[in-house]
């Protein structure tokens, strides 16, 4: 994917909810819960991994924004903060983008896990056996 063919490259971002220096935020086209947003930066990169760290800062500046923006309109009762960096990883718009996906207390019938789920077969590792080395009371990912 070139600039000139990126959609995030091409929005307009005068309509974006937030915006700073280097970054914007919008809601995502196709939410999957109300408030569904993604931020992005100006530069077109595709790897988190390719942002300064000016870059990388002023992302989550707005991923806080965000968060704020969602708490006075919608009351979420928690987020997911996903990156998906590399085909691998289901990145399918080659521009990286932050998603931060507000959650509802009922949304899901056991969200236990969270973003582990990208890896089903995985995910529920509270169904197995306890790994070798414990993990801290109250850790569950």
């Amino acid at each position: 994917m070139t600039q000139s063919t990126c959609p995030f490259c091409n929005l307009d971002i005068s309509n974006a909810l937030l915006v700073n220096d280097h970054a914007f935020a919008f809601l995502d086209g196709f939410p999957v819960t109300p408030g569904h947003c993604l931020i992005v930066p100006k530069r077109h990169i595709v790897s988190f991994f390719e942002a300064t760290g000016e870059e990388q800062a002023a992302l989550f500046e707005l991923v806080a924004g965000m968060r704020q923006l969602q708490l006075a309109q919608r009351s979420p009762d928690g987020f997911n903060i996903g990156i998906n960096d590399g085909p691998a990883a289901g990145q399918t718009v080659m521009h990286l983008h932050i998603h931060l996906i507000p959650r509802y207390l009922g949304d899901s019938e056991d969200p236990r896990g969270g973003v582990r789920w990208v890896m089903p077969k995985t995910a529920p590792y509270w169904k197995k056996s306890a790994p070798a080395s414990p993990r801290p009371e109250g850790d569950e990912g």
